[in-house]
Parts: structure tokens; C-alpha cells; sequence
């Protein structure tokens, strides 16, 4: 965790370093594995419950669904009482929604289907509270370039959650499927002793504001900033519908078409996403404060995404098959964290909370809709699939375009002003009358820190502005 420690270096004030960051970059990855664990072994699953393929893509659905609704709740209430509040709480609702699944599954057997879609609907209202509050601790604890640098660790260790995760599955798949279940609570165990003893939230410098004024607070931002948020919330829900859409055809496409199955399907699906993880990782060192750059990879990165599935069909060769997906997994490591990066900067830090829960609600709901979209896509047809996809990928890259204003990113919420820099509201200056004749003496090397302005007594005549000691001559009688 190279990066996590540059991250925190600099933040010696609120206790955030790089094991704090390495503690928050588990919660994404525990939210990962939520859905991507579970894609290697869902057809052994749907044999063993005895449910068609749509039905099946419920299970991914399920817990995307309520993950979606819950987001902007657990945002609310983790700029009112605390991230680390709503962070714990929520991992333990996961791991308890994946024992109830487990535990469904060893008792009730084929019958367990509608419990296990419980157990999911439980695991997703817990995911609420995962990677989208990690998000906003991060804008909390980080500012500047090394908020950029925070955020590329969490989408990258969301991207590695996502490499690891099917090889990971298929190795616990061979034990029995529902033992994925089973696995979750183990993990989530470690992620709640880190969050717990290795981070530490900023200090409040004022109360929490009324809900009134709160919802006043959110109005104002997307009153000022909507064509940003909704257009960069769109460009981050279509490039994680897309890929778990593919990653969903992908694998039925490989059992079926080339009969791999358990860690060699595994590693086959961790290809794309292995592309991903890597490109979000050395894009959030990029990006630091660049905001044209960021506007522009958003954009080539749904461009990338576009033109390589618009060329899949044209291709009956499993190597251009994977470099295709490759790229698409490029373009989306470009995309997602100067999205994240954009998005937790426009707002300050008591609605940051919401804001970034808003877009990660979009992101949920673009996974939910992936499977089920691309199993009813590729009935129709593959090739109509993989078009609709470079279509919705391309209206993306056109509305990020348009509507990701640079002037729009740099008007920074107020109070949020950066270290070192002015905000935009003009300063009062204070004038402190002199008793005797003066003039006005300006100097752009210095400036005083409480906004008085100097007044300087005319020099005595005869003598230089600065004696031969460093003293400013200001017009007094020097005494011995």
C-alpha cells in the first residue's frame, strides 16, 4: 500500500496514514465479494435449487436492489452520527444475511431458493453502508491530489475484490457452492476489527445540521451542479452495468462454449476485471487535481468501452474474445475514479456523506440491472447484446461530454476551500487609522493573517526604509 501511505502521509492532524486507508480499502472489497464470488458457481446453483436462468440472476439482483435503496439512508445517517457508526453496523448485517443464507441451504436444500433471496435482500441492505461511507471517509480524512490518490486505492481495491473474487469463489465452490455463504462472515470478522481500531474520524467543528437544512444543503448542490452529478452518476451506473453484464454472459458463455469450470473459469473471468483494477489503480495516481483530465478519461474511457464491444460480435477467435473484454475492463478502470473523485469533491464534508451514497445507490442499481438486461438481451441475440451495450456506453461518453463543466467542477461548495487557498467570496478588509500623517504601503510578498490591512507612518526624512539593523524605519524616533 505504497499509494494508502503517500495518501496519509501528509494528514498527520487527523490521524489518517496509510494503515487507516488500508483498513478503509477493505470495505469496498468486502462489498465486492458480495456479487462477484457468487457468478462462478450460480449455474452449479441453479441445478442444485432447480431454477431457470432468470431466476438465478435474482440472486444478484437481490442484493443490488435493496443495496440501491438503503445507499442514500446510510449516507444521511453517516453525515448526522458518524461514518464509522454506520460502517460497523451495516458489516455485520452482511455477515449475518450470509449466514441465513447458508444456513438455508443446508436445511432446506432445493427448497431453500426464497430464503436464500432473503438472506441476499439482508446482505444488500448491509452493503449499503460499505464502500459508498468508505468513500465519503475518505473525502473527510484526504484533501487535494491525495483525496484522488485516497479514492484510486478504494476503486482499486474494489477492482482487486473483483479479479480476486470469481477465483476465489470457485475455489470455495468446490467445497459446495453455499459455502461461499459461509465465507463472508469470516472475512467481514477481520474488515470490522480494522475499521475499528485503525481509523479514526475527524473531529465535528460544529452540530449536525437539521434534517431542514440538510435537504436545503442537497437541493442547493444539484440546484448549482446537477448536469455533473446526474451526468457522472449515469457514467458510473452504465459502466458497472455493462461489466457485470458481460462477467454474467461470460460465465455460462465459457461452461457451455468451452466447458471450463471451477478455477480455470475463475481465472478466466478474472481477466477483464484484472485489466480494470490495474488501470483505476495507476489512474488515480494520475488524475490528482488535473479536472480537464479527469473530464476526458471519463469520456475515452466509455469511447474504449464502446469500441470494444461493438467489435466482439465481428470476432469468432476466444483470444480477440478476451482482449475485447480486456479493453472494455481498461476503459472502465479510467472511468470510475475520476468519477469518484469528482463526485466526492462537490460537496462539502456534513453532505458529502449523501452525495456519494447517491452515486453509489446509481452504481448498485447498474449491477442489478446488468444480469437480468444481458440474459434477456442474449435471448434476442448475442450480437444484439454486445450492440445495445456499446450503445448505452456511448451515450455515456457523449453526455460526460457534454455536461461535465469544467467551471462547474472548480466552484468549490462553500467552506470547502482548499489549504493554502482563498475561497471565492471576496474578503472584508479592516483599515486601523494611524495618528499621525500616512500613506498606504502594499506588498504582494506578505500579507497580514488577520485581514488588516498595514498603514505605514511616512519615513523619516533623510533615512532609508530599513536601517542598517533589519528595523523599518515607520517615521518614530528610534530610542537606543
Amino acid at each position: 500500500m505504497s499509494q494508502a501511505a503517500a495518501a496519509g502521509g501528509n494528514n498527520k492532524g487527523n490521524n489518517a496514514n496509510g494503515f487507516t486507508l488500508a483498513a478503509l480499502a477493505g470495505v469496498p472489497l468486502i462489498m465486492v465479494l458480495g456479487n462477484s464470488m457468487l457468478i462462478p458457481v450460480l449455474p452449479e446453483m441453479a441445478t442444485a435449487l432447480r431454477v431457470s436462468q432468470m431466476e438465478i440472476s435474482l440472486i444478484i439482483t437481490m442484493f443490488s436492489v435493496p443495496a440501491g435503496l438503503v445507499i442514500p439512508l446510510a449516507g444521511f445517517l453517516s453525515d448526522r452520527f458518524g461514518r464509522k457508526k454506520v460502517i460497523i453496523p451495516a458489516l455485520f448485517l452482511y455477515a449475518l444475511g450470509g449466514l441465513l443464507a447458508g444456513a438455508a441451504a443446508l436445511i432446506f436444500r432445493e427448497n431453500a431458493y426464497p430464503w436464500i433471496l432473503g438472506g441476499r435482500v439482508l446482505q444488500g441492505i448491509g452493503a449499503a453502508g460499505t464502500a459508498p461511507i468508505a468513500m465519503a471517509f475518505c473525502g473527510d480524512l484526504w484533501a487535494g491530489k491525495e483525496r484522488a490518490k485516497s479514492l484510486g486505492v478504494i476503486e482499486a481495491s474494489n477492482g482487486m475484490g473483483k479479479v480476486t473474487s470469481p477465483i476465489l469463489g470457485a475455489v470455495v465452490g468446490l467445497i459446495a457452492w453455499w459455502a461461499i455463504f459461509f465465507f463472508f462472515p469470516i472475512v467481514i470478522a477481520f474488515v470490522i476489527l480494522a475499521v475499528w481500531f485503525l481509523t479514526k474520524e475527524p473531529e465535528a467543528k460544529k452540530e449536525p445540521k437539521k434534517v431542514k437544512e440538510y435537504i436545503g444543503s442537497i437541493k442547493k448542490i444539484f440546484k448549482k451542479k446537477s448536469p455533473l452529478l446526474l451526468s457522472s452518476f449515469f457514467a458510473g451506473s452504465a459502466a458497472l452495468l455493462i461489466l457485470f453484464g458481460v462477467l454474467f454472459y461470460l460465465s455460462d458463455f465459457l461452461e457451455k462454449r468451452y466447458g471450463l469450470d471451477g478455477v480455470i473459469k475463475g481465472a478466466a473471468l478474472a481477466i477483464p476485471v484484472l485489466f480494470m483494477s490495474t488501470t483505476s489503480y495507476l489512474t488515480g495516481a494520475l488524475i490528482k487535481k488535473k479536472i480537464n483530465l479527469m473530464k476526458w478519461l471519463v469520456v475515452i474511457g466509455h469511447v474504449i468501452i464502446g469500441a470494444s464491444l461493438v467489435t466482439l460480435p465481428l470476432f469468432n477467435n476466444v483470444y480477440a474474445f478476451f482482449a475485447g473484454i480486456s479493453a472494455a475492463g481498461v476503459g472502465t478502470g479510467l472511468v470510475l475514479p475520476c468519477l469518484n473523485t469528482l463526485i466526492t469533491g462537490s460537496a462539502e464534508k456534513d453532505e458529502r456523506g449523501l452525495v456519494t451514497s447517491l452515486y453509489g445507490s446509481v452504481r448498485f442499481l447498474g449491477v442489478a440491472a446488468g444480469p437480468p438486461l444481458f440474459g434477456w438481451l442474449v435471448g434476442i441475440g448475442p450480437d444484439v447484446m454486445f450492440w445495445a451495450s456499446a450503445g448505452l456506453a456511448a451515450v455515456a461518453a457523449v453526455a460526460a461530454f457534454l455536461f461535465i463543466k469544467v467551471k462547474a467542477i472548480k466552484e468549490s461548495p462553500p467552506g470547502t476551500a482548499a489549504k493554502g487557498q482563498h475561497s471565492h467570496k471576496p474578503e472584508k478588509i479592516t483599515l486601523e487609522p494611524a495618528t499621525q500623517p500616512t500613506f498606504m504601503y502594499n506588498t504582494l510578498a506578505w500579507r497580514p493573517l488577520n485581514n488588516v490591512s498595514m498603514v505605514a507612518r511616512k519615513p523619516m526624512p533623510k533615512e532609508d526604509r530599513l536601517n542598517t539593523v533589519g528595523q523599518v524605519n515607520n517615521g518614530d524616533e528610534q530610542k537606543e
